[in-house]
């Protein structure tokens, strides 16, 4: 689970909402993501997490493309198949505790990763993308850590569909003793 303590949380929050306030009507989306990913990774990095960006569903609406991400490229297109693309379609929130459960359904961009948590992003009924973050570590990611990403994307500006709804996928065995 991420760690973002609560005046760290109130502080990205306010720099979103700065942004947002500055580029609601006058930026696009992709400048406001290009500005959310710019304001958050350096928060996200010391949470454990290894890579975070957007993908946005192709013109075709039958893939995905990546967009703004840190801290480098990624696969480019996707498929809807994979974890991504499940969340946009479904217009769910994705928790993904150990991404081999996903078996074929998973797209490995970095084969290092263990973890995911995907967000939508777009009104209800009108998805357009979503939020994505990968760890090297297993468990990562728990269902506040997508309330906490779904409130920090609209803080920016960037909507996500609501009340959102979350799936957690792929639990992960119990601790040894």
């Amino acid at each position: 689970m991420l760690t973002s303590s609560a005046s760290r949380d109130v502080q990205v929050r306010s720099c979103l909402a700065a942004l947002a306030a500055v580029g609601r009507d006058s930026l696009p989306e992709s400048e406001r993501q290009a500005a959310f990913i710019t304001t958050v990774w350096p928060v996200l990095r010391e949470d454990g997490v290894s890579w975070v960006g957007f993908y946005a569903l192709a013109p075709d609406r039958e893939s995905m493309l990546l967009a703004a991400r840190e801290p480098g490229p990624a696969c480019s297109p996707i498929g809807l198949h994979g974890a991504c693309g499940q969340s946009a379609t479904s217009e769910t929130a994705l928790v993904v505790q150990d991404v081999h459960a996903l078996g074929a359904g998973y797209i490995a961009c970095d084969p290092r990763d263990r973890s995911e948590l995907v967000v939508p992003i777009g009104p209800a009924g009108a998805v357009h993308g979503v939020l994505d973050l990968d760890s090297h570590e297993p468990g990562c990611f728990g269902p506040v850590d997508a309330t906490l990403m779904a409130g920090w994307l609209e803080s920016a500006g960037i909507k996500v569909p609501g009340p959102l709804r979350c799936r957690e996928i792929g639990g992960l065995p119990p601790a040894a003793p």
